[in-house]
């Protein structure tokens, strides 16, 4: 071995570090940060960002490495559920402009299609990126596919017609590999006793974005009518009127690309971690499925815990695709066939006020309750309280004024916590049921699954939210209580399948 790749015990272990080795550099750094301070946070960002990791000596490297990572978590996810979401509160109106649906109740549908093309596309690639994430790196896959937000997403937003919106969203989709790889580098770099608040980061992040994005979609999208005393009907805005929302995301997309340059990679670049000399019963214990995931998913297809948290994960995000596409549809679809007749802007309101909650709760309540439940049993809990929540949207919708606003915020901000407590569970559970070396392809495998029922959300949602609203005088179920109904369904099925012997979780 090479003078400057030497292998030494890593602190008290008989785990080897590898002095070029970027992942053990990060098992360094777990082990002589015990704590997770949070302290001079956006100094600290800006720092890093400026000088750069690699510059500093390695002591530097990792004072403040830990305290950036919550903030990275935050600040990637952005980019990768902006996209997803940002265009549900416009959608409606863009697809109405684009004239392709003959009547108001036919939007729906088209509407779907667009919202399901971006999750189509990655789940034609979502293995390929975790493959290419195992073998090069985690952070090469996430600069590739920050910067291809930036181009797709703004030239969305300057779509001519249906089919061009369709395309340029479905490429978007194939190109991002982002959220697999990123969930592997979060359970990766953060020591084993905050593995639920590293993912419970990401999830929120995640859940966040996708609250964020339609609430930036609210508020910009046809600027030159809500401002027009800032853009004029002849400008770029007014004649790309939700622009706006695409190029605000694209920009920030910039930032991210560039500043994943600064991020230090968590894979191991040599073959073994572990001295050749080191008894079996000498290794240290590894949490993460190290040790019996080499054995127990050399096929990741065989490995039934893995593929059991997946297939809940897949139920609950058709779930949640559909709810987050026929939420925005019904709110500012007209009172006369179910919905509230909001503005985009209000529902942008709605939207921020839920992801505010959202954060609070997720980075202060949620890993003291996994700590106490386990993530099984929360994303359990969570499901079966999310039925009678369902239940009571038609009812919001018969209120008006104070008592709308109130129920109608109380009632997005519990539904968006418990959806992102069952995801953040399911997000544990599939990064403990393997080995390192095969998370980026298992994270790959679970966005692949997901995708498909992602893209069955949007589509299956748009064409039950236009049946419903064409059958507003039937007998059972009528209008929206027939959406709210079939969406509880969904997730009762979700519930079920967290009991044993279907969700078999890694000892």
């Amino acid at each position: 071995m090479e003078e400057d790749d030497r292998a030494v015990p890593l602190l008290a272990s008989k785990i080897e570090y590898h002095e070029n080795c970027p992942g053990c550099r990060v098992e360094l750094l777990k082990q002589t940060r015990t704590g997770l301070p949070i302290r001079e946070l956006f100094s600290i960002w800006i720092v890093v960002l400026c000088t750069g990791y690699w510059k500093l000596s390695l002591p530097n490297i990792f004072h403040p490495l830990f305290e950036l990572l919550i903030f990275l978590t935050i600040f990637f996810f952005f980019p990768a559920a902006l996209p997803i979401s940002s265009l549900f509160p416009f959608l409606y109106f863009m697809i109405r402009d684009f004239h392709i649906a003959e009547t108001e109740e036919d939007i729906g549908y088209y509407a779907g299609y667009v919202g399901s093309s971006f999750m189509l596309g990655r789940a034609l690639t979502s293995v390929f990126w975790g493959l290419v994430a195992d073998k090069y790196g985690r952070r090469p896959v996430l600069i590739f596919s920050t910067a291809t937000v930036v181009v797709l997403n703004t030239l969305f937003g300057l779509s001519l017609n249906f089919w061009m919106a369709v395309v340029t969203r479905f490429l978007q989709g194939s190109l991002n590999g982002l959220l697999g790889p990123i969930k592997a580098y979060a359970s990766e770099i953060f020591r084993d006793e905050y593995q639920a608040l590293g993912l419970s980061a990401i999830s929120t992040s995640w859940g966040i974005g996708l609250i964020i994005g339609p609430a930036l979609g609210g508020f910009l999208a046809q600027p030159a009518e809500k401002y027009p005393h800032i853009f004029s009907q002849n400008s770029i805005f007014g004649k790309f009127p939700y622009f706006l929302p695409c190029l605000a995301i694209s920009i920030l997309a910039m930032g991210v690309t560039i500043a994943t340059f600064w991020l230090p990679e968590t894979l191991h670049n040599h073959k073994d971690t572990l001295p050749s000399h080191t008894s079996p019963e000498d290794r240290p214990h590894e949490t993460d499925a190290l040790q019996e995931g080499k054995s127990a998913s050399k096929s990741l297809l065989t490995n039934w815990p893995l593929i059991s948290s997946i297939i809940v994960y897949c139920v609950f995000s058709l779930h949640d695709m559909a709810y987050t596409e026929i939420f925005s549809l019904w709110a500012v679809s007209p009172k006369r066939l179910g919905g509230l007749s909001y503005t985009t802007q209000d529902v942008g309101v709605v939207l921020a006020i839920s992801g505010f909650g959202l954060l609070v709760f997720q980075l202060t309540f949620y890993p003291y309750v996994e700590r106490l439940l386990g993530p099984i049993m929360v994303s359990r809990i969570a499901g079966a309280l999310s039925i009678p929540l369902l239940s009571t949207y038609p009812l919001i919708a018969t209120l008006s004024g104070v008592a709308l606003a109130v129920g109608l915020n109380c009632a997005s901000v519990a539904k968006n916590v418990l959806s992102v407590s069952i995801v953040t569970g399911m997000f544990i559970l599939q990064n403990k049921a393997v080995a390192q070396n095969q998370r980026g392809a298992a994270n790959g495998l679970s966005m692949t699954a997901m995708s498909i029922f992602k893209a069955i959300g949007p589509a299956g949602g748009g064409a039950m939210f236009s049946w419903a609203q064409k059958r507003q005088h039937a007998s059972f179920l009528p209008g929206v209580q027939m959406i709210f109904f079939v969406l509880s369904m969904v997730e009762l099925i979700g519930v079920i399948l967290t009991f044993r012997p279907f969700l078999v979780p890694t000892e």
